[in-house]
């Protein structure tokens, strides 16, 4: 192997598949990265078993060649260097990779790439294409609600569902439920129905912050993987096996209060309580109170507090439909989701305390939000 780069290309390449580096493996390679000539360019891989990322930069190849190399050390290697080209050479014989930049040169010990792990194909089962903007506010929306803990694994993941010219994601995991549609460039010909792991999605979603172009989706149910291709970049992903709870069934179809409030004075009022909130199990309290008129602006008042700490109340003025509603929620649940929304102003629907909150923005029907409420005593 024998090629030219640049060490801005290369340095950012390394970067966009940094993540799919395996941290903590038992197959040690998995913490290496796969440097391969393509045609007229380098293509780096890494990946973690579960995920791998591919990146192809623009390189002038000499002699074609693979290898691979301690991802982390060379990383660092090359952010460290000048912005020069980067003159790249392997030694068959003794695997070591010899890196030249300006006046610094290194020399790393590489393992052979035949040990690599290969990176499944993806039958291409369901096609599909979405724009970018809207993939990531869906992602964004949902990601958050999945469970970190292992103990289901169908929760640690992202329901997605290909019907027509429809993507549905949802996420939950046991206190809280986030369900986005958005809409397919490409409609699908068959529908699909698999779960993305949420660290893919999340990795997805970093990706992506730098494309124009829509982002290609396929899908292969049958052996369970799915690769989402972008311009220079491709990852690919093992699917989350088992089946994804039937959250349909644990949105409340009616409510007794319904509330209109302002998303960032909401938000600003949760993140307040949920400082007196920390010694207290995260319990923040919402009092609704209609306005005395028809045309009489109602409150909210948002309260936490701590028997040792103390206590906090906020309120902020809420178009109120219904009666007087008192629920209790985890703060952090809570300022996730506000957190994640673009709109103005938020509806927040309640029935009871032992009832979930439901959470609509407001001028879309793309997006719901449910929250289990904490039992407190009033």
């Amino acid at each position: 192997m024998r090629l030219t780069c640049l060490q801005e290309n290369l340095s950012r390449g390394l970067n966009v598949v940094g993540r799919a580096v395996a941290v903590r493996t038992t197959l040690p390679i998995t913490g290496n990265v796969l440097l391969a000539t393509d045609k007229s360019r380098l293509k780096l891989t890494a990946t973690n078993l579960e995920m791998a990322t591919s990146c192809w930069i623009g390189a002038k190849i000499e002699e074609e060649g693979e290898i691979t190399v301690p991802a982390r050390l060379l990383t660092e290697f090359v952010a460290s260097l000048p912005n020069e080209k980067i003159e790249i050479s392997l030694s068959p014989r003794t695997k070591t990779l010899e890196l030249k930049c300006a006046r610094f040169e290194a020399r790393i010990s590489g393992v052979d790439a035949a040990d690599f792990p290969p990176i499944p194909k993806v039958e291409a089962v369901v096609t599909t294409k979405v724009e970018v903007e809207a993939l990531q506010r869906g992602i964004t929306q949902v990601v958050f609600a999945a469970a970190t803990e292992e103990s289901r694994p169908v929760l640690t993941g992202v329901d997605a569902d290909f019907d027509g010219d429809l993507l549905t994601l949802a996420a939950a995991d046991g206190f809280r439920l986030a369900v986005h549609k958005l809409p397919l460039v490409l409609p699908v010909a068959k529908k699909a129905k698999v779960i993305i792991p949420a660290r893919t999605l999340a990795e997805l979603n970093r990706l992506i912050a730098d494309q124009e172009e829509p982002v290609e989706i396929i899908v292969d149910p049958n052996k369970s993987q799915a690769l989402f291709r972008m311009k220079n970049i491709e990852l690919v992903s093992q699917m989350v096996q088992g089946t994804f709870p039937n959250y349909a069934q644990l949105i409340p179809q009616s409510y007794s209060t319904r509330s209109v409030v302002d998303v960032a004075s909401f938000l600003r009022a949760t993140k307040t309580a949920s400082i007196f909130a920390r010694d207290g199990s995260g319990i923040v309290r919402l009092l609704i109170i209609p306005g005395s008129g028809e045309l009489t602006t109602g409150k909210m008042t948002i309260t936490a507090r701590s028997e040792e700490v103390g206590d906090d109340v906020g309120e902020i003025d809420a178009i109120v439909e219904g009666g007087e509603a008192k629920v209790a929620f985890n703060g952090k649940y809570l300022s996730d989701v506000l957190g994640v929304l673009r709109e103005e102003q938020v509806a927040l629907e309640v029935t009871n305390p032992s009832s979930p909150g439901v959470i609509r923005p407001m001028g879309v029907d793309n997006y719901i939000h449910v929250v289990m409420p904490m039992f407190v005593q009033w």
